[in-house]
């Protein structure tokens, strides 16, 4: 506020960023326009209260409401001014420690503008410090005029001034309106006790205020899959090659009706259209297990009957518009730039590009050393039947439900069985692979006679191997509904753990024909748990 060096003064000495979430924040930032943003958040702490903030000169000016801002006009609330907040806060939605000030779950109850009722209002630093605002809310819940009311400087135990916040008699007013009815996050739909459970971000305050938020729990973005005129049109195309028109970019594809994969018994074989054409429409499925993550990719150009290789190096012809990431720890003749496949026409050019199977790392572009997903790949020998490699999947089934963690079985398109299990930030790869390590040497304990643990396939004597050696950077796994190079084109798809008991499971049972009625039925058992925050029990 005006005549004050730092107005923010009150709020750090309040608390030690060291141990908290919250933001330390900027230095103000005066606005240059009566008025600004304002925000309620619903916060547990000692007590339930509302923290009702309005942005005047560059920070928050704060008040606590016990029992939360209300339209009905007959109602006054108390409300107690505390001290002002960084504007960096106005968006924070977490779990601050116990033992810290203000500890407790933190939620975005409300959001919009503000603007002063009257002119004696537009300098509304002037306005506080006089004890009397009067302003009009426009936020998602709250509308119409509000004002703010001192009553008394001081509270008797902890000398914080004592105000009313009340709403007028206007079109907005609605008797008997009550917060608590609305416990949600109007940022997020959650409630409190959600973001208890799993917090979504972390504030680092020994960063600067605008890096200091680190998102614990990343929002996958959807995708549209593509529409029957775009279809149509890639039918259309001659059989060489031609330009196909595909959600606001137009690629160049070539040998459209090559062979790509033999047909299984009494099916036609699977042509690079039909493959581009899968990649397109799974898109909206696949994607969720990209779009972040650097890509390596098996390319089959000239058909999985042929040896395919890996490719890691985005090309020089690749169009500007394909999402890359730069591997900044490479050496010079490491890769440099990775695919980051992040829309439905980059996978579409990827499977032009004779790309079969994606290999998403398990860390994201955002710090990838850091991975997301511990792997657990349960890889059968040329001497594990079927009915051996269920018994060792179920057995890890057993293992994470005694431990209490949530992971989701796959089947791998080929011969295994793999599972994902999501993990909160802060582990690394040493981590997740003495995690699923220290697992699979008990698991392997129980049935020594179908394990080998030998590196080679040709010393383990066709015996099954528990792999958690993917647990590092740059190593990989099939991603979900990513196709594999046999006839048929089959599909790694996940599944839910009961259908290990399905008499009717195969690991490659669904290919790229037939994985959309399994998804219309049963749907991605796998997507709930993408970016779940999930702390690894020790062992």
């Amino acid at each position: 506020m005006p005549g004050r060096a730092d107005p923010l003064a009150t709020y750090r000495r309040m608390r030690r960023f060291e141990a908290t979430p919250e933001p330390a924040g900027d230095e103000a930032r005066p606005g240059a326009e009566p008025g600004g943003r304002f925000v309620v958040q619903r916060h547990r702490a000692t007590r339930l209260h509302y923290d009702f903030r309005l942005e005047v000169d560059g920070v928050l000016a704060s008040w606590a409401v016990p029992k939360g801002p209300t339209l009905d006009p007959d109602v006054r609330r108390q409300a107690i001014h505390v001290e002002d907040h960084p504007i960096e806060y106005f968006e924070f939605e977490g779990v601050i420690p116990k033992g810290e000030y203000g500890g407790g779950d933190v939620i975005v109850w409300d959001w919009g503008h503000w603007r002063p009722a009257k002119a004696k209002d537009a300098d509304a630093a002037k306005a506080i410090a006089k004890g009397e605002l009067h302003f009009d809310l426009h936020g998602e819940r709250l509308q119409g005029r509000f004002a703010l009311v001192r009553t008394d400087r001081s509270a008797p135990r902890s000398g914080k001034e004592q105000w009313l916040l009340l709403h007028k008699h206007d079109e907005f007013a609605v008797p008997g309106w009550d917060a608590e009815d609305i416990p949600q996050s109007v940022k997020s739909g959650r409630t409190n006790d959600e973001v208890a459970a799993e917090p979504s971000s972390l504030w680092r305050s020994d960063l600067p205020a605008d890096k200091a938020e680190q998102q614990l729990r990343v929002e996958v973005p959807t995708w549209e899959p593509p529409t029957e005129d775009e279809l149509a049109a890639l039918d259309a195309l001659g059989g060489k090659e031609g330009e196909w028109a595909l959600q606001d970019r137009v690629l160049r594809l070539t040998n459209l009706d090559k062979v790509l994969f033999p047909g299984r018994a009494g099916e036609d074989p699977v042509t690079k259209r039909d493959l581009v054409r899968y990649a397109a429409q799974i898109g909206p499925w696949l994607l969720p297990y990209l779009w972040d993550r650097p890509l390596n990719l098996h390319r089959y150009p000239n058909g999985v009957g042929k040896p395919g290789f890996w490719h890691k190096e985005v090309p020089s012809h690749a169009p500007e518009w394909l999402n890359r990431w730069h591997n900044d720890d490479a050496d010079p003749d490491e890769t440099q730039w990775y695919f980051v496949a992040d829309s439905v026409p980059a996978l579409a050019w990827l499977a032009n590009y004779g790309a079969i199977e994606l290999h998403p790392w398990t860390s994201s572009v955002r710090d990838s050393h850091e991975p997301t997903w511990a792997l657990i790949d349960v890889d059968p020998g040329p001497k594990t039947s079927w009915d051996e490699l269920l018994l060792l999947a179920r057995l890890y089934r057993t293992a994470l439900d005694h431990m209490g963690v949530e992971g989701q079985p796959k089947v791998t398109g080929q011969r295994g069985i793999q599972v994902w299990v999501p993990i909160a930030g802060g582990c690394s790869f040493d981590d997740t692979r003495a995690w699923v390590e220290t697992i699979s040497r008990a698991i392997g304990r129980t049935v020594p006679e179908l394990v080998s643990w030998e590196w080679t396939k040709s010393d383990r004597k066709g015996l099954a191997r528990l792999d958690y050696t993917q647990n590092a950077r740059n190593k990989t796994l099939v991603a979900p509904f990513s196709p594999r190079p046999a006839a048929g084109a089959p599909v790694s798809v996940p599944i839910e753990w009961d259908e290990l008991d399905d008499p009717d499971l195969r690991p490659d049972r669904w290919t790229t024909r037939t994985v959309f009625d399994r998804l219309a039925e049963r749907g991605d058992p796998l997507r709930p748990v993408i970016g779940r925050q999930q702390r690894l029990p020790s062992l």
